[in-house]
Order: structure tokens, then sequence, then C-alpha cells
């Protein structure tokens, strides 16, 4: 062996032993904003889990917007998830989570196929749902090594919930100068924003970024949409099951979420106040249990209307131009009312409480929905919970962004139908078909499940690529556009059909345009 081989293949050798980078063709050691990043390689992906992008938001950090990350001066091993944010347990066992939550919650994951920094593929950032009380991206069905095979780089975000996440309070605005109660939503922007700095690092383009994001994760990729601190950091969204398009909750009505800050001040005064806190630094000392054991249920705690993070009503931002203007890809699925319905009403309480709640617009739902017997009654529930909760908020984003964008609207309808949903698509569904991560929560794992799997996030994918997820060998999945609202039905022959749901549509858009005016009345007489 020659004197100038022998070194070259000693170096060699010595790369594979110790696991160099380029020894398995990928990238396992990243500098990123912070340190540096080692880590794990397994079957043609490396996937770095738990990568710090903000300060812990703890202390005297507790209420604030996310902080710069803390630096660290040793290799940084990231080889598994992170706590979640503080939660109920009893979601997290839902989603097949760990019961790991912490305060100290803001971390992100990467999973990679790229060779070499400079491949640019399209990045994908995935936003968690769980009605903004719940949800970490270690749930099974959020795995990204399926998607990142297809030629994406994945990166799953964390943001604080319920009452660490939203809450307002007229000292915590004092103290900003500004509002209060959108820390959660600010933790995405602040991810997107590491994204942007650092994603060119894993092979991915900053310049193709795709959020997207499932039920309060839709919703949170509505909302990103007309926050201006986000313009600029995606360039494509996707909703699953969800959307902000109502107007603002000036008083309870159903369908209403989004409070404006003299509201959510009030809430967040009375919880500081059950809690025994006198001010906010007795609320910033408490213990973070204490705290997360006061939060009673879904809604309490939301996205609030700050004038800073969420300037307005999502609907009329969108008919006056002020939104981040991308190409967006919606839909929601048949039967996901059915989770959120507990009883089962008879033809009688469910016209009653439809002429209770729906003023002008109740005739025109109860023609819409048949409800003659206890069983027409039962799936006009589910159906009016769906439309009211995700169909709706989707397909008024699709109206509104062909009509005031100038990019496309692609809309489904999924209705794919698993043994242990036959009445149809429950909420959630999809996730494991776009994901790849087939078994859980409402999918199966049989040949059809597999060729839609593949169907859909091959879709999922395309759009990421170009804002469009039309490709070689998948069915035409055409625009949106108001005089044809045509979908893409994911079904047991998916293809391109009117929207199913239409007339139901048009019957509760009646109600969101009561419950419109009745807002502005309401804000207009300072209420």
């Amino acid at each position: 062996m020659s004197h100038r081989i022998q070194p070259l293949l000693l170096s060699a050798i010595a790369a594979l032993l110790c696991g160099a980078p380029f020894a398995r063709g990928q990238i396992e050691r990243v500098k990123v904003t912070g340190g540096e990043l080692r880590g794990v390689v397994k079957d043609g992906v490396a996937v770095f889990k738990g990568i710090p992008f903000a300060a812990p938001p703890i202390g005297e950090l507790r209420w604030r917007p996310p902080q710069p990350v803390q630096p660290w001066t040793e290799v940084k091993a990231v080889d598994h998830f992170a706590p979640a944010p503080m939660q109920d347990a009893m979601l997290a066992m839902l989603m097949g989570g760990a019961a790991n939550f912490s305060e100290d919650c803001l971390y992100l994951n990467v999973w990679t196929s790229a060779k070499t920094p400079d491949e640019k593929l399209p990045a994908m950032v995935w936003i968690y749902g769980g009605a903004f009380v719940g949800g970490m991206t270690s749930a099974p069905m959020y795995d990204g090594a399926k998607l990142a095979r297809k030629g994406v780089v994945l990166v799953s975000l964390a943001y604080r919930l319920g009452a660490f996440g939203f809450l307002a309070h007229p000292e915590l605005s004092r103290e900003s100068g500004k509002g209060a109660g959108c820390y959660g939503l600010q933790d995405q922007v602040a991810g997107l924003r590491w994204v942007k700095e650092n994603i060119a690092r894993f092979g991915g383009d900053p310049s193709r970024v795709t959020i997207f994001g499932e039920s309060a994760g839709g919703i949170s990729v509505s909302m990103l949409t007309v926050v201006p601190a986000a313009k600029g950091l995606f360039q494509r969204a996707i909703s699953e099951s969800g959307g902000s398009m109502a107007p603002l909750k000036q008083a309870d009505a159903p369908g209403l979420s989004v409070p404006p800050l003299k509201r959510a001040e009030e809430t967040g005064r009375e919880f500081l106040a059950k809690l025994g806190a006198n001010d906010l630094k007795a609320a910033r000392a408490l213990d973070a249990k204490v705290i997360q054991k006061a939060v009673s249920g879904m809604g309490t705690f939301w996205p609030v209307a700050d004038g800073e993070t969420i300037v307005g009503d999502e609907s009329e931002l969108y008919e006056a131009g002020q939104f981040n203007d991308t190409p967006v890809l919606l839909g929601s699925n048949s039967d996901e009312g059915a989770m959120f319905v507990w009883t089962r009403p008879t033809p009688e309480t469910f016209e009653k409480q439809v002429r209770h709640d729906s003023g002008p617009a109740a005739e025109a739902i109860l023609r819409a929905y048949p409800h003659a017997t206890e069983a027409e009654a039962f799936k006009a529930t589910k159906d009016l919970l769906r439309e009211g909760l995700f169909a709706w908020p989707t397909w008024t984003w699709a109206k509104l962004q062909t009509r005031k964008g100038n990019h496309k609207a692609f809309v489904y309808y999924f209705d794919h139908r698993a043994p242990t949903s036959t009445d149809g698509a429950s909420h959630a569904a999809e996730i494991g078909y776009v994901f790849g991560n087939l078994g859980g929560w409402g999918s199966g794992t049989n040949s059809v499940d597999f060729k839609l799997s593949n169907l859909m996030s091959s879709y999922w994918v395309n759009f990421a690529k170009t804002g469009d997820p039309n490709g070689s060998g998948l069915p035409n999945w055409p625009t949106f556009a108001e005089g044809q609202m045509t979908a893409m039905c994911f079904d047991k022959e998916p293809g391109a059909r009117p929207l199913p749901n239409l007339e139901k549509l048009k019957a509760i858009d009646a109600y969101f345009a009561y419950r419109r005016e009745q807002a502005k009345t309401v804000a207009g007489d300072g209420k």
C-alpha cells in the first residue's frame, strides 16, 4: 500500500468509527442559534428532538413574549423530546404522548433526509391541535420521518397552552404597553423565525416554508395569516379542520372564540382572584401545577384580539386585504362534530336549541338540517357542529383567499371511514394519513389505507414544494372558485367533486352574518 493512500484509508476508517457526518451521508451535527447540536440518524433520516428556540418562559418570563434562546457551549445531544407544555394529563393520554409537562417547553424538532445543507428542500412546520389547552409534539402520529423521506424538512414546534399561553389581565397589558393574552401565538412566531434563520443548515429552504396544523393548530395557521409579525416567515399555509373567521366573542354564543382584550382581561382578573393572587408578582410566584389545576375545561383561554398579535376580526382583515397572502390548502372531516356531542337530542330539543341560538338564521338552518326523528336530530346536531366549528371557517377562508388574494385555494373533504367511525371520518382522523403514521386515532392499516395515505401525503408535499398539490400520477385537484365550489373528496374513491355540505354551509353563513352584526353593535356600545 502506498504511503499516499494509507493516510486516506486510515482517515476513512476513523470517520466511520467516530460517526462523522459524511460517513453516513447525513446531516448529523448542526450549528444553530445558541450552539451546536448532534442528532440521530435512522433509516436515512436525521432527527433532532428537543431543540430550544427561546428562553424557558418561567419565573419573571411567565406571561411575557418569548425571549432569545440561552446559548450553550458543549455540543448538545438532541435525541429525545422535551417536556410538553403544562396541560391536563387526560388529553395527553388520549393522544398517546407521555404525561411529561413543564413550563420550560419552548422546543422544536427537525426531521431531514438531506445529505448536505445546500439541498434547499421545502420546509413544513407542524403546529399541533388540542383546543389551545392541550397538545404536544411527541404524539406518535406527528412523527415526521415519512414526510421527510418524501423530500421535505419537517419541523414540529411547541407553544404555551391554556392559562400559560393565553391569560390576559389589565396588569399584563399595562406591563407590555400593548395588550396581553397571545403568548402561545407569539411562541409560534418565534419558532417560525428560528426556522427562517436556521433551516438551511438542515438542508431546508427558508424561502419555501409551509405552516400546517389541525384543529387548534389549523386555527393557529389561520391566525398567523393575519399576524403582522409573521409576515414573510411562511410561503404556504395548510389548515386541517381549523379556521378563525368568526366575529370576535363580544358575548357568549356558539362558534365565537376569540375574545376582545377587555373581555379577556376580565376573565384573567377572575382567574387570578380564584388563585388568591393579588397582583402579577404573586401570580408569577405560584407553582405551575397550582395554576394548571385551576384551569377548567376548554374555551376559557384562547388567543386574544390584543391589538398587536391579533389586530381584529380575521374575516374583516381579509376583506380589507390585510393578511399574509399565500396559497392555502384547507378542509374538514365528514363526522368530526361527533366528538363534541355528548347527549342525544330529540327533534324538539334540537329545534328549540337552534331557535335559541340562531336568531333570524334559525329557519334556514332548520331547513338545511333534517331532524324529524331522533336519528336525524342526532345527525343534525353532529353536522351542525361540524359546520360551525370546522367546515364553515375553512370554507369562508377559501372564499376570502379566492376573492381577495393573489394565490390559489385548494379545498378537501375527508370522508374515509375506518371501522371505528362508520358514520364518517372523525375529528383528527386525517392526521395519520397525512404523516403516514397509520393505526391510531381513526386510521386503519389495510392496503386501501396505505394507498390513501400515500396519495394525501404526496398532495401535501407537492403543495409544500410548489404551492399546488397536483403532480404526476395524481388525480387532478382543481382550485377552489366561488362559482364552482369543488373539493377533493378523500374517501374509498378519491376524486374532485362538488362540496358535499354546501347547502348546510350557506345556512350557517347566515348565522355568522347575524352574529357579526350583533358583535359590531356591542363593540359600538363600548361594552
